[in-house]
């Protein structure tokens, strides 16, 4: 029996009646299936997903019909669509409404009216199978973004949904709470048969674990099938959705072998075990210039700089230390909760340290104006790029960070919104966006600063990965315009193949600082999934670039 039967489905927005959202949509999902949704930023895939929940579903002009479990979704009250369909979203804090965990986990089921015995009996039951003991009791304001999804997961669990929709839940996550978090969901899959839909834009996690891949592109369904598939179909059409298939697809393709795809880590380390199973490999390594990461004069030092963001609370910073030399890229990685925001907040003054030093150029940063301080010389991304919007639509929010009205100004906005191909997106309202979308409007806003230290928090977080390569040529140009970047992100893919030094973050310190290639090599979870695939026939191989020409030169 399907669950949901999706009919001839088109929407359009209201401020865009000429071009629909979603066309013509036409897909069965059967229970128990593990259905992943793909697709670039602006696709479909959000406004597709909230439309399989009435209460989520967005505002505009819909066609075609949705059938849940044999009946038209339209005639679902509310109460069996919120103990049927559990629905995750992106950012773990829109979604929590009470002050303590193991009241969040009962908000659901007490919602629903049930009796409390039954509902301690879930809430312990949840509990128990997510882990969540060890702080069921802590107020939800303490919990890193791990385990505020987790906890989200758990309280719709709860309800005993037959089906999961999931809108990119691991955007936020570092990348071992996030692979955490993914397991949990695919052995929700397999012990409780519970129909998972899922949209990702890392698909390193999901893709292999998929029954089937929905490919979406300018709101049209442009491959349904397994993953295997799916891959083949992206390669042989030379589509751009190819950039988004996990490392091992992209390497196979790239070395162009005609054994059968390997979609794992494990399948990719045996399919190159086998390439190499009757040739000894004579080039193990790449030769590398070796970065000295501290060459050149340093735009920012911070100097055992101490936080804590309330008296009694603990240390958030704990003596970190360290400098950024002008025009690099120097990224930042570690677990959530671990400080890295705190510092980039550090170093523009938001969260001023009690105990050491942050200097930009030689200058101590309470020497600064606010005006010396953000005019032209340093601008700060956020994590959640909707706190930089104030305006009714794009164009006026980057209107609002040009000084008058001249002509030259007025080009450099559109210069700046073409380069974020933002262009087509200036009169709609900042809120209408999606993620990406909205993560290119707060950095077109950013660069209007034309700073000399860019501050990005999770700058790729929620962009597909065609941007993520425009976004990358972006960075280097801002680098030969002796732009310095310091970058928080937990996208380690990005940071092997465009950083120039990477620091590990940990308990509320930097402990270590190195070149791409020395710094992931070494590790055995914050690595690539390409350094993890190769590792034991090659040496330094770290983005799925290096394997592809290693095995080319070997074979």
């Amino acid at each position: 029996m399907a669950h949901f039967e999706i009919k001839n489905l088109t929407f359009y927005y209201p401020t865009k009646k000429d071009k629909p959202a979603l066309d013509h949509i036409n897909l069965h999902i059967h229970q128990g299936e593990y259905v992943a949704v793909c697709g670039k930023s602006g696709s479909g895939k959000t406004t597709l997903l909230r439309h399989l929940k009435s209460v989520l579903a967005p505002h505009g002009k819909l066609e075609g019909e949705i059938i849940f479990e044999g009946k038209p979704l339209a005639d679902a009250d509310f109460r069996m669509q919120s103990s049927k369909i559990g629905y995750v979203m992106q950012n773990p804090a829109n979604q929590i409404v009470t002050d303590k965990v193991w009241h969040e986990l009962a908000f659901g089921l007490e919602s629903l009216g049930l009796d409390q015995k039954t509902i301690r009996l879930r809430v312990a039951e949840m509990a128990s199978y997510f882990g969540i003991q060890g702080w069921f009791h802590k107020n939800v304001s303490q919990l890193s973004g791990g385990q505020k999804q987790l906890l989200n997961l758990a309280s719709i669990m709860a309800m005993q949904p037959t089906v999961l929709i999931l809108d990119e839940p691991t955007s936020q996550l570092d990348p071992i709470a996030a692979a955490d978090f993914l397991n949990t969901v695919r052995k929700i899959n397999l012990e409780l048969g519970t129909t998972i839909i899922i949209t990702e834009h890392r698909l390193e996690d999901i893709f292999h674990a998929s029954d089937r891949v929905v490919v979406l592109d300018d709101g049209r369904i442009i491959a349904d099938d397994t993953p295997r598939k799916v891959g083949a179909f992206l390669k042989g059409d030379n589509n751009e959705m190819f950039a988004a298939m996990p490392s091992p697809v992209q390497i196979y393709y790239g070395v162009n072998d005609e054994s059968e795809c390997p979609l794992t880590v494990r399948e990719g380390r045996n399919w190159l075990t086998r390439l190499f199973k009757d040739r000894t490999p004579e080039n193990i390594s790449l030769d590398r210039e070796e970065d000295a990461e501290y060459i050149g004069t340093p735009a920012v030092i911070v100097k055992e700089a101490w936080f804590r963001y309330e008296k009694q609370s603990p240390d958030v910073l704990k003596g970190v230390s360290f400098y950024v030399p002008k025009d690099r890229l120097f990224a930042i990685v570690g677990g959530n909760g671990t400080g890295k925001s705190t510092t980039l907040k550090a170093i523009c003054n938001i969260c001023r340290p009690y105990r050491g030093e942050v200097l930009i150029d030689g200058k101590r940063i309470e020497k600064y104006s606010s005006q010396e301080l953000f005019k032209g010389n340093l601008a700060m991304l956020p994590q959640d790029p909707q706190s930089l919007f104030v305006k009714k639509t794009v164009r006026e929010d980057l209107k609002e960070m040009l000084y008058g009205e001249d002509k030259k100004n007025e080009a450099l906005m559109e210069e700046i919104a073409g380069t974020c191909e933002i262009t087509h997106l200036l009169e709609s309202h900042p809120y209408d966006l999606s993620g990406g979308e909205q993560q290119r409007a707060a950095l077109a806003k950013v660069l209007l600063t034309k700073p000399k230290i860019l501050l990005l928090d999770e700058p790729t977080k929620g962009i597909d990965n065609f941007f993520k390569l425009k976004f990358a040529a972006i960075l280097d140009k801002l680098k030969a315009q002796k732009v310095t970047i310091i970058m928080v992100s937990h996208d380690i893919e990005f940071c092997a193949k465009y950083a120039d030094s990477v620091s590990m973050f940990f308990d509320g310190s930097i402990i270590t600082t190195n070149t791409p290639s020395k710094f992931f090599s070494k590790n055995s979870f914050y690595t690539t999934a390409a350094n993890r695939m190769s590792r034991h026939v090659f040496e330094n191989a770290i983005t799925n670039e290096d394997v592809v020409e290693l095995c080319r030169k070997n074979l």
